[in-house]
């Protein structure tokens, strides 16, 4: 028996859940306590616009918020700051996601890139702007925030890549029906 467009649609917004909370849990490990290293990729941001991008109906907004503000509390950032700023940029790339299916996955990852480097630029204005205290949310060096970009925008294909593989990919015209 085929899932109707309403159980695929909460079946995907379950899968989304289920993901965000597996790498927030990842992340929370301590894999090598007392090292210091090179930043790594946000995951969780790169899978978030990958599957916004991919199947939009799936991520609504407010699932979106609540995990953007889950990953404030448990990764210890200033709360609610990232939350807004990745639901203005996913929101953006949204509005824009058809356009950007029709030119290919180089012109998508072109603006995934451009979308995360205004949000950590945002990000640093505005924790700045506000003077949040270095005692609530310690403002990374510059260079951390590059580089933790970087890895991110380097990671986003592997994402697409492992999503496709496990069965996350556009929506038909067929399919566009949001129940």
């Amino acid at each position: 028996m085929a899932a109707t467009p309403r159980q695929r649609r909460l079946l995907g917004q379950l899968s989304y859940l289920l993901a965000a909370l597996a790498l927030l849990v990842a992340s929370l490990l301590p894999l090598s306590p007392g090292a210091v290293g090179w930043p790594g990729p946000d995951w969780l941001l790169a899978l978030t616009f990958a599957w916004v991008l991919r199947r939009p109906e799936q991520v609504p907004v407010l699932a979106l918020a609540a995990v953007m503000l889950a990953a404030d509390m448990l990764l210890l950032r200033p709360l609610g700051l990232g939350a807004a700023i990745a639901v203005a940029a996913t929101e953006a790339a949204r509005r824009r996601e058809q356009r950007w299916a029709e030119r290919g996955f180089a012109a998508e990852w072109l603006r995934v890139a451009a979308l995360m480097a205004m949000m950590v630029l945002a990000a640093r204005v505005l924790h700045v702007l506000f003077v949040i205290p270095a005692t609530l949310a310690p403002l990374p060096a510059f260079g951390q925030d590059v580089m933790r970009l970087i890895a991110t925008v380097g990671a986003y294909p592997v994402v697409v890549a492992l999503a496709r593989a496990l069965g996350l990919r556009r929506a038909a015209p067929a399919e566009m029906d949001l129940v």
